[in-house]
Order: structure tokens, then sequence, then C-alpha cells
């Protein structure tokens, strides 16, 4: 009779982790179809110098298929040379993304000039620099909560030369 009882109660809970695991699913299965932001990002370019750094630069394009304002949260991003990582940094409560339209962010790096005497010989004629920047972009959705958006590009960027400056 224990026994019958012990078998009853199993079935019981296959039964609620069957259910548990459709209802799981099916919500995984809604969230995924709700429409989300969308963005691109563009390729980095010098925008300008100081007496300690380079400051480069990179411009992400976010749409918003809402007809209300979306909270972008943070945007993370890492600026990688030659393999190795120049910059990296967490941009706080950049704003918002208009509604039913498209936002411009811009993404600063600051790179040190200590670092760029180390990337001489990727360098090379041209005055250009090898780089893959990484972006995650956090926004608020309604009802899902916070939504990372990868992003990525790489490329070369040309250094200035003293031609360029003065």
């Amino acid at each position: 009779m224990a026994s019958e009882h012990a078998a009853g109660g199993e079935a019981k809970h296959d039964q609620k982790q069957s259910l548990m695991d459709k209802a799981k699913g099916f919500v995984a299965e809604k969230i995924a179809h709700i429409p989300k932001p969308e963005a691109t990002l563009d390729g980095v370019t010098f925008k300008g110098l100081s007496r300690e750094c380079i400051t480069l630069h990179s411009s992400v394009n976010v749409s918003n298929p809402y007809d209300h304002r979306l909270p972008i949260c943070e945007v993370t991003y890492t600026l990688r040379c030659a393999g190795k990582e120049v910059a990296s940094g967490t941009m706080p409560d950049p704003g918002w993304i208009a509604a039913s339209g498209s936002t411009a962010l811009e993404i600063p790096a600051k790179v040190p000039y200590d670092f760029l005497v180390s990337l001489v010989r990727d360098v090379g004629r041209d005055w250009d620099i090898d780089y893959e920047l990484q972006v995650g972009l956090t926004v608020d959705l309604p009802i899902v909560g916070n939504f990372t958006i990868p992003l990525s590009t790489s490329g070369e960027f040309k250094l200035p030369t003293l031609k360029d400056l003065f």
C-alpha cells in the first residue's frame, strides 16, 4: 500500500513538472516573438587628442519598435587593438531611445599614448591600426526586463599625422 501511494505521488510530481516545463516553454516562445529594439554599430574613428591620450569614437544607432520611449540602462564597451585591450568602460544610464524612432549614441574611448607606442609594430607605414570593438547595449523592455543587445565591429582606423593636426 505504501508503495502504491509513493508511486501515485511520483506520477503527480511528474505531471506538475511536465506542466511547469510546458508553461516555461510557452512563456519563452512568446517572449522570443516580442518586438525588440535593434541596433547597428559604426566603425571606430579618430576624434581628438590631448596631452594624456587620443580619443576614438564610434556610434550606436538604436531603433525602437514601440510607441513609447525606452530607457537605456547602460552601454558597456571593450576596444581591442592588435589583440590587446586598450580601452573599456561602462556608460551608466545614457538616456532613452525615442518612441517609434531611432537614437544615436556616441561611444568615446580614450587610449593612453604609452599603449600606442607599444602598437608601433602594427602601425606600419600607413598609420593604420587594426581594431575590434565589442558593445553591450542594455535596454529595459516592458514585461521582459533588462535586455542586452550584443554588437561588434572590426576594421582599421588611421592615426592622425602631423599634417592632419595642423
